[in-house]
């Protein structure tokens, strides 16, 4: 086992290993030790402390910061404290150890996806009281559960709340991704979640015969559809070097359902799909083109919606917006690259952005390989502690906006 810090580690990198160490992993997170470790954090920063229980077990902790002028909209840093499973044997080390190799490379679930930011936003806090700063906004620092499985008995009901709506956020940060070059890569809106179940019923019989109107027959037809409006994005994507991922829609088919016997054609078969539709496709039509792949491929083939999500929203990258402004002008500042992007897959900012909370994605890991889910998930501490300087540049700009024509 690692010890708790190498001697001679910066306490910030020390701070950040411990938290990996609290196996928040699904399907059943140590949330109490993680709020347990949030709260004493709060203690020690003279930061105020609110747990709200929004399902049974399922705490959002939010550690607030008083701004000098409670007319100014918030800011709020938020991050999930749940991480996803790991398959230990494909591992070099321990995934809840938080080994750090001589190289410096930290290995843990979590690294990158998001303990680190947890406590960049909390180093970047500390840092910036221990100077003497106060800034017109106040600052929520927000940990919440279960993003990992879709937020659900997370931000999405933590957003219709009193104690949410009485944090009064004017603006957002959330999760995003690695980026293996130089640049940071920044995202401002993401695609939309739409699984998919499609059923197709037909005639049934044995095995041995060629029944007509079978149950594959037709899920054939709407799965080869499907696949081939697959293959049309990934060449729309491959064929535009300026296009990114986030901006195409994608679908994976998923699973495949049915039978009974080797020798028994079934009455019933069922495909799943996972798609994540682009921020600029018309809905309303898209849905109906699911109609139509299901319609031409015979009767009895429907589908339902496992999820579908609706709100798909922009925050302005415009250099006009305060608040991109703002952030922006830090890495000018930096002389850093921003690469704005749409997210290819989904983060709790759909919920803010859904009730009107301008949201950007953000994780400050620059010339680092994109590791989040995958085996010897790990983040250089070099990487690290450059992203708490970031946000001890970013913290004060965003919360020194100038008052907004709304907030006048």
């Amino acid at each position: 086992m690692a010890s708790e810090g190498l001697e001679g580690e910066h306490p910030s990198v020390t701070l950040f290993r411990q938290y990996l160490r609290i196996r928040t992993v699904q399907p059943e997170p140590d949330y109490g030790a993680a709020v347990a470790f949030l709260e004493k954090r709060a203690h020690q920063l003279g930061l105020s402390c609110q747990k709200v229980e929004v399902a049974p077990g399922r705490v959002v902790t939010v550690l607030t910061w008083p701004g000098t002028n409670p007319r100014l909209s918030s800011l709020l840093l938020n991050s999930h404290t749940d991480v996803v499973p790991v398959f230990k044997e494909h591992w070099s080390h321990d995934p809840f150890e938080a080994f750090k190799d001589a190289e410096g490379y930290i290995y843990a679930r979590g690294t990158q996806d998001m303990k680190c930011v947890s406590i960049q936003y909390l180093e970047a806090v500390r840092r910036l009281k221990a100077e003497g700063h106060h800034f017109p906004r106040t600052i929520h620092m927000t940990f919440v559960p279960d993003e990992e499985v879709g937020g659900h008995q997370g931000m999405e009901l933590f957003v219709q709340r009193p104690e949410f709506q009485a944090l009064r956020a004017g603006f957002a940060l959330d999760e995003g991704l690695a980026n293996p070059a130089d640049a940071f890569t920044v995202f401002y809106s993401e695609r939309s979640p739409w699984w998919v179940r499609v059923t197709s019923i037909g005639k049934p019989g044995h095995g041995s015969r060629f029944i007509e109107d079978t149950a594959a027959e037709k899920l054939h037809k709407v799965v080869s559809s499907i696949l081939a409006f697959r293959e049309k994005e990934r060449q729309r994507l491959q064929s535009n070097p300026h296009l990114k991922e986030g901006a195409v829609t994608s679908v994976n088919l998923t699973k495949l359902e049915g039978g009974v016997a080797c020798n028994v054609v079934p009455a019933t078969m069922s495909a799943s799909f996972d798609f994540r539709v682009a921020p600029d496709v018309d809905l309303k039509a898209f849905e109906e083109q699911l109609q139509g792949w299901c319609q031409a491929a015979g009767e009895g083939v429907t589908f339902e919606f496992i999820q579908k999500w609706t709100e798909s929203r922009v925050t302005s990258t415009n250099d006009s917006d305060p608040w991109w402004a703002a952030f922006s002008g830090v890495f000018k500042d930096m002389n850093l690259t921003l690469e704005p992007e749409i997210f290819p897959a989904a983060t709790d900012s759909r919920y803010l952005r859904a009730v009107g909370v301008p949201a950007l994605g953000f994780s400050p890991m620059n010339c680092t390989p994109v590791l989040l889910h995958d085996h010897d998930e790990r983040l250089h501490e070099a990487v690290f502690l450059r992203g708490v300087d970031i946000y001890t540049r970013l913290l004060p700009a965003l919360a020194s906006v100038p008052a907004l024509p709304s907030e006048s």
